[in-house]
């Protein structure tokens, strides 16, 4: 079986989707709000099994466009390793995906736990981001989008 069969939930996210990414600390204070556009995809040319690419766009009108293809690691799991991010995902149940990664950037001692719940009508998701040094979550990111068009 390929990545859709074995990550049904996955291949429920496929689209474009819009949103908002908030980045808070520990206490709450937002220390970042940007808009988002992702695409999710499961390309056909044999390149990647997934392919997501995420653009997003401050108030000031700064912008960022980051790729990430994804190869499926079988039994339900997926990795990516990228220049930004090394990591790797799977299915929780059949609403929740759940992510564990780091920005290479950062080091392997910033590590980011991410969870993913798609509505049951998979019109919305919501993602929380926490990121983590020396077992401390120092920051979170929460994210909220809707699939585009509906």
């Amino acid at each position: 079986m390929g990545i859709k069969e074995d990550m049904p939930l996955l291949a429920r996210h496929e689209g474009e989707w819009s949103g908002t990414y908030t980045v808070v600390s520990p206490d709450g204070t937002v220390i970042d709000h940007h808009a988002s556009h992702l695409t999710c995809s499961f390309p056909d040319d044999g390149g990647h099994d997934y392919y997501q690419v995420n653009r997003y766009t401050w108030p000031d009108g700064r912008t960022e466009e980051h790729r990430f293809p994804g190869t499926y690691l079988g039994n339900g799991r997926m990795g990516f390793d990228t220049e930004r991010i090394k990591g790797e995902t799977w299915e929780l149940d059949e609403r929740a995906i759940y992510l564990h990664w780091y920005y290479k950037a950062e080091g392997v001692d910033v590590q980011l736990f991410e969870l993913i719940v798609l509505s049951d009508d998979g019109r919305h998701r919501n993602r929380v981001w926490q990121w983590i040094r020396d077992g401390v979550c120092f920051q979170r990111t929460l994210i909220n989008e809707t699939r585009d068009g509906a």
